[in-house]
């Protein structure tokens, strides 16, 4: 029996496309969403595509989920892919989260924390209930939230102030004036060892359930880091440019982020006093469990290189590598491309070791007669 190719070429593939546009639009008669209602009613999907697109714009995000079906990797390749046609005109200054106009902010390990606890929008504390008046259009107008009885402090208080009068949060050195540029991962090739900027770039812009089940897996024990939550606050921050015809900084705008510093693993030694070592995770929009996800991976993968664990999230190289869906679901879904010439190949080899195995038994019948 031969195996031949299929054959259709570029008619075939115009039609797919057809089809898959069909398909997307759905039944005619229902009516069209359209990307602002993606852009404000699917927000956490719309932060998600930001995030692990690299690439801040709720309108081009909202395109993407509505172009892709919702089918969020596949969104976040074209996010991917948009970004790369954008030219580069510097970088902004490093965002200041101490001064985040903030919207929610919890912490799992201080009740009274100083400014204290402000829920905002979650799920935490819902009945995982499907609400059946959504199907109806809603079901009437939304009740507006109460505003807060206190005014919220301004700048609020970060975990690590918190600590300093003890010192016991381990603090990130200043950089020195003449200390390297931040590694840039959008146009740099990974390096190994990576640096914390790479890792935790790398980490940022990660699938969130890789990312997810990686730190599973170290709070069950494969990585040693039961951390604890110290902080998570979502709010906007204020993004500072410096044009070199100014020669100092100028805010050009705000971005919403997510961030979450996880606290584990008491270390010290002869050298250095004891304090709580901290993980890291930051992403643009709302994005929680991405955020918690990559403060818990930063901690295992920083825990290797003190306790030198083969547990798979404190394998850098496994993580780094293998962390990018966007990379993941290439090198999977090329697998769909024509393979003719491998799988001829793989048939030739398993029919020749089918007639030499035919052939060994023949011999072992005839030697046992």
């Amino acid at each position: 029996m031969a195996y031949v190719a299929v054959k259709g070429g570029e008619a075939a593939i115009t039609n797919a496309h057809r089809w898959l546009a069909e398909d997307r639009r759905g039944d005619p008669t229902v009516a069209e969403v359209g990307v602002d209602q993606v852009r404000e009613q699917l927000s956490l999907a719309v932060d998600r595509v930001m995030s692990e697109g690299s690439c801040y714009d709720r309108d081009l995000a909202a395109l993407a989920v509505k172009q892709s079906r919702g089918d969020l990797p596949e969104a976040i390749f074209l996010m991917r892919a948009y970004r790369t046609t954008l030219p580069r005109f510097g970088y902004s200054q490093p965002v200041e989260t101490g001064q985040m106009s903030v919207r929610r902010r919890i912490s799992a390990a201080f009740k009274d924390i100083p400014g204290g606890q402000v829920l905002g929008p979650t799920f935490d504390y819902t009945h995982r209930l499907l609400d059946f008046t959504l199907a109806a259009d809603g079901g009437g107008p939304i009740e507006p939230a109460l505003q807060a009885i206190e005014p919220q402090p301004y700048p609020m208080s970060t975990i690590a102030s918190v600590f300093d009068h003890e010192g016991l949060l381990e603090t990130d050195p200043t950089p020195a004036a003449d200390a390297p540029e931040p590694f840039d991962l959008s146009r740099e090739p990974m390096t190994f060892p990576a640096g914390r900027d790479q890792r935790l770039q790398a980490l940022a812009r990660g699938d969130e359930g890789f990312l997810l089940s990686l730190a599973y897996s170290s709070q069950r024990g494969w990585g040693s880091t039961h951390p604890l939550c110290a902080e998570i606050r979502l709010g906007e921050v204020a993004v500072e440019f410096a044009p070199d015809e100014l020669g100092f900084p100028i805010e050009i705008g705000e971005l919403t982020l997510t961030e979450c510093q996880m606290i584990s693993t008491v270390t010290g030694g002869m050298e250095k006093a004891p304090e709580f070592g901290r993980g890291y995770g930051l992403t643009f929009g709302h994005c929680e469990r991405k955020a918690m996800s990559m403060a818990i991976v930063d901690r295992a993968l920083r825990d290797a290189a003190e306790l030198d664990n083969a547990a798979p999230c404190q394998d850098e190289e496994f993580v780094l590598y293998h962390s990018d869906n966007v990379e993941a679901s290439g090198f999977v879904q090329h697998l769909k491309l024509p393979h003719y010439v491998d799988f001829q190949a793989d048939l030739q080899l398993v029919r020749r070791l089918r007639r030499e195995y035919a052939a060994r038994e023949t011999a072992m019948k005839e030697a046992a007669e």
